[in-house]
């Protein structure tokens, strides 16, 4: 039986059974996991409200390192900590501060799909599965979950191949989170609709981010994607 590695908040790490047609299997109801949608990797549903994760997401204590920048600069400086593998400079960059994560590290990407995707990778298995999942904050009540996903294969052409695949709408997904359970935050998933989708030699990177709680334009949601799709997954 395939099984995923998961990461607690102080680092140690543990393991989790999957059967059931792809679903994750925990000990507490890890409900809804999968939800097709829109043919883009990682997290596809709707924003809601949010839990204790925000609590701290109103002392106005982020530190803005970009003064006066417009968005585009934000979204260039921030790109280059992202790739410096430097999270908080990276968000600094765009005015928000990371008030949680998730990392996983997933050994059966089958297991962690669903639909034409998981056809494929049925026929064309993958290499390696890495996800990140962010709760950034502005300081001042509004916050974002972004994911990242890391998506490996031998060759880049299977790589360009599972691309074609995922950008067929509702054609499956793969590495689905449920927010709720790794981030502590209530009725909050992502649409899907702001992701930023890059390569990195054989594999395929997509960040993806959506409003937990507030307010925050379409352009900064799109930017915060295409930052988070530059940090290391490992």
């Amino acid at each position: 039986m395939p099984v995923i590695i998961r990461t607690r908040p102080d680092g140690t790490k543990y393991p989790i059974r999957v059967g059931g047609g792809g679903k994750i299997a925990v000990a507490a109801t890890f409900a809804a996991a999968v939800l097709a949608g829109g043919g883009q990797l990682g997290l596809t549903a709707t924003t809601g409200g949010a839990g204790n994760s925000v609590a701290g997401n109103l002392t106005g204590d982020v530190a803005d390192s970009l003064p006066g920048r417009d968005l585009r600069t934000r979204k260039t400086e921030g790109r280059k900590s992202a790739q410096r593998g430097r999270s908080d400079e990276a968000w600094s960059r765009m005015k928000f501060k990371e008030l949680k994560r998730n990392v996983e590290h997933r050994l059966e990407c089958v297991a962690a799909s669903t639909g034409k995707v998981r056809e494929f990778l049925l026929r064309t298995p993958c290499t390696s599965l890495d996800g990140l999942l962010f709760l950034v904050g502005d300081g001042q009540g509004n916050a974002a979950v972004v994911s990242v996903v890391r998506i490996g294969f031998r060759t880049k052409a299977q790589a360009n191949a599972f691309q074609k695949v995922e950008d067929i709408g509702e054609s499956g997904d793969v590495f689905p989170w449920n927010v709720a359970t790794a981030l502590d935050l209530a009725n909050v998933s992502m649409t899907g609709h702001h992701y930023h989708l890059r390569t990195d030699k054989t594999a395929k990177i997509i960040g993806e981010a959506d409003v937990a709680t507030g307010s925050i334009d379409k352009e900064t949601l799109l930017a915060l994607a295409e930052v988070a799709s530059y940090l290391p997954t490992k």
